[in-house]
């Protein structure tokens, strides 16, 4: 019998501080300050931060906590946190231990920022790191099963001023998006005054039995899996998508579900995702920032519950060869604070050509800035996913659907057939088309979709956090609308009508733009191949795809809109790059232990049990008998490949050794691509040995054990 279930309703964001609970615990005055300074990006005095910070306290004390911490997500790509209790001495009573919260420890913190990654920002030495409160995410409560935690979202600068993490970039690309779609929204006579860009995030996961990845050594230090073989049975009979919930993962969903629902996360959708043990989750959108902090929190929820249920969760891009991988599709649209998307076609003419001036931006910004994007979801985790048969090649197009592509060829023509099953609406030289909700198809093998409302980058890795990647489309999009803007002010202050400007604009915007979009199937050979006659770029590897962040271009974008500095977008590079170098690394030094220590003993203790078993029948029924000789081949062949182990182990000790020795940074990158190519020659050895080896004597758990049934 299932028991009673409360409303989401009734306990919904139920652990975070946010406007309703301060308008109950806080005087109006310093209310109406806080909703100015969330909503309005107004300064925050120092009267109010202190008012803020003891009601804050108070509540975080209502509901379990003895610490805070300023949470903040640094260069590695993770969360950090730091926890400092709520006591102090009271000097005015004698000293006694109190509970006290201050407005300067709310809006900063000065964590050790020497650990953390800067790309040569600052120093080994130079400690020092600022942790600032970003209010406009709201601070929430992490539960834990001995205490609660207070946690504080915050940017992390140096002592310079410099970004030191992730969401600093994105608020500035977030800013930078709005002055531009202000600025463009002007001549359409919108009555928005802000402009912000909203995100959904599909989280794709894998879950296996926990004990199975505590015998897996390459699971636990990389994430993934350096050797094994696909089982029989797995994904091609297509029934895993959409099938029934196993009970085991139920249990976990609907934890996650309920922990996230009390952090303010609005979950929508779970459901079985393509390969066998794989699953998504998917909140309603919100705006961009909020949006990212909550699928970092979700992540770190996942791993932690699932420890609860003895399982393990797994959030690289591809664990298991041969089987799809993992994504974190990033649905993308732009809002205006009066509630309108301006993504989503319109019902009258005006409405409409405001429409495909922001669609029209969107191409251009993909078309103009393709390499930055391929190089923001580029890691050694993602390269193993993109390319393949179930995720979006590596080449950046757009996918927009008949009817869009309809319309663009004829902007682009200067006609418009009529269309029966259409709504045609006049702007004076030209037609618009009335484009209903969802008149466009999904392609689930483009990397950047127009889903109806909404663009879907489905190219950012499920390990990823969605950052980078959408403070690079921000920004690209920024840049996109101000070209457009310019060009269509130009024409007007020559005499044009707004309207002819417009579309004349978007017309030249098309030509120029439209070798970038793509409908057909983007996992085939004749795309690659169409791809390379459009010059579009295919780039398949992370250290060249990060060579996009080391150009001209990319610096005259970022420092135009004051998103990175020159200083900071090279340490990014620098950080990508050594990052790829560990990962690869490491995934080498792990896999020649494993072949070493585990694989070649195993297959050792096997090949003496074939020569015992050999010499008995020998001695039985003579070396002429068609089992002995048989068995014989059989010793033969295992033996070869034993020997294989350690050809290819020589040769990834060989390659990891010369890696290393590289000084310069881009070299020694480009080298651990040949490192990680020479893993796969020795994965092939070994997985061929797993089907010739007794199961008995394998030592680790196969696929078959491991992705099979929860």
């Amino acid at each position: 019998m299932t028991k009673p279930v409360k409303p989401v309703s009734s306990y919904f964001g139920e652990n975070i501080f946010d406007l309703p609970k301060m308008q109950q615990m806080l005087p109006r005055n310093a209310y109406d300050t806080m909703v100015n300074v969330i909503q309005k990006g107004e300064k925050l005095d120092k009267d109010t931060a202190n008012i803020v910070a003891i009601a804050m306290k108070d509540w975080a004390m209502s509901k379990g906590c003895t610490h805070y911490t300023h949470w903040f997500q640094p260069l590695t790509g993770y969360t950090a946190e730091k926890h400092d209790s709520f006591i102090d001495y009271d000097y005015a009573n004698g000293g006694k231990i109190i509970e006290s919260f201050t407005g300067k420890q709310l809006i900063q913190g000065e964590p050790d920022a020497s650990s953390f990654p800067s790309g040569g920002i600052r120093a080994t030495f130079e400690a020092r790191g600022y942790t600032i409160w970003d209010p406009t995410s709201p601070v929430f409560v992490l539960e834990y099963p001995h205490g609660n935690t207070l946690c504080i979202p915050t940017v992390f600068i140096s002592y310079t001023g410099e970004t030191l993490d992730k969401k600093a970039p994105l608020l500035r690309s977030i800013e930078a998006l709005n002055q531009s779609a202000l600025r463009m929204l002007r001549h359409f006579k919108n009555p928005g005054t802000k402009v912000f860009s909203t995100l959904g995030v599909e989280q794709e996961y894998f879950l296996i039995d926990r004990d199975y990845y505590n015998e897996r050594p390459d699971l636990k230090q990389t994430g993934r899996t350096l050797f094994g073989r696909t089982p029989a049975k797995h994904q091609q009979l297509e029934d895993q998508y959409f099938g029934n919930i196993p009970e085991r993962a139920f249990a976990f969903m609907t934890e996650i579900e309920t922990e996230a629902y009390k952090l303010g996360i609005p979950l929508k959708t779970r459901h079985n995702e393509v390969a066998p043990n794989q699953f998504e989750v998917a909140p309603i959108y919100e705006d961009v920032n909020v949006a990212i902090d909550h699928n970092q929190i979700l992540m770190d929820l996942m791993d932690r519950i699932a420890q609860r249920h003895g399982l393990a969760v797994l959030l690289h891009e591809k664990p298991f060869a041969n089987v799809n991988g993992s994504g974190k599709h990033s649905n993308w649209a732009l809002s205006t604070d009066k509630g309108e998307n301006l993504l989503n076609p319109g019902k009258t003419p005006q409405s409409n050509l405001q429409f495909l001036v922001f669609l029209v931006a969107t191409i251009q910004a993909v078309h103009t800035h393709a390499r930055l994007l391929r190089a923001s979801i580029a890691t050694a985790h993602n390269d193993h996913r993109l390319g393949a048969n179930e995720a979006p090649p590596a080449i950046i197009s757009v996918f927009l659907g008949e009817l869009l592509n309809r319309v663009l060829e004829d902007l682009e023509k200067g006609k418009v057939t009529q269309d029966t099953d259409d709504a045609w609406l006049s702007i004076g030289i030209d037609k618009i088309p009335f484009i209903p909700k969802d008149n466009t198809d999904r392609n689930r093998t483009s990397p950047f979709a127009f889903t109806g409302n909404k663009f879907e980058f489905r190219a950012v890795g499920s390990s990823q956090s969605p950052s980078t990647p959408i403070t690079v489309l921000n920004t690209a999009m920024a840049q996109s609308l101000d070209d457009l803007r310019t060009r269509i002010e130009k024409a007007v202050a020559g005499g044009k009508d707004l309207n002819i400007a417009v579309v004349e604009v978007l017309r030249a915007a098309v030509k120029d733009s439209k070798k970038v979009i793509f409908s057909g199937d983007g996992y085939s050979d004749a795309w690659q191949k169409e791809a390379a006659k459009r010059g579009l770029p295919n780039i398949k590897t992370t250290p060249e795809a990060l060579g996009a962040y080391h150009t001209r271009e990319a610096v005259e974008l970022f420092t135009t809109y004051k998103v990175y500095n020159e200083r900071e977008l090279e340490a990014i590079y620098h950080i990508d790059l050594e990052s790829y170098i560990k990962q690869v690394d490491i995934e080498a030094r792990v896999a020649k232990k494993m072949a070493l220590t585990m694989y070649y003993p195993s297959v050792i203790s096997y090949v003496n049990e074939l020569c015992e078993t050999s010499a008995g029948l020998r001695a039985t029924l003579g070396a002429g008998d068609r089992s002995v000789r048989s068995l014989k081949d059989v010793i033969r062949n295992v033996s070869k490949h034993m020997t294989g182990i350690q050809t290819e182990t020589a040769a990834l000790e060989k390659l990891l050794a010369a890696a290393n020795a590289q000084k310069d940074l881009p070299k020694k990158a480009a080298a651990f691509v040949g490192v990680k190519a020479q893993c796969e020659r020795l994965r092939a050895v070994v997985d061929e040995l797993e089907i010739q080896t007794a199961s008995d004597l394998w030592p680790v758990p196969k696929y078959a054990d491991m992705i099979v049934g929860l």
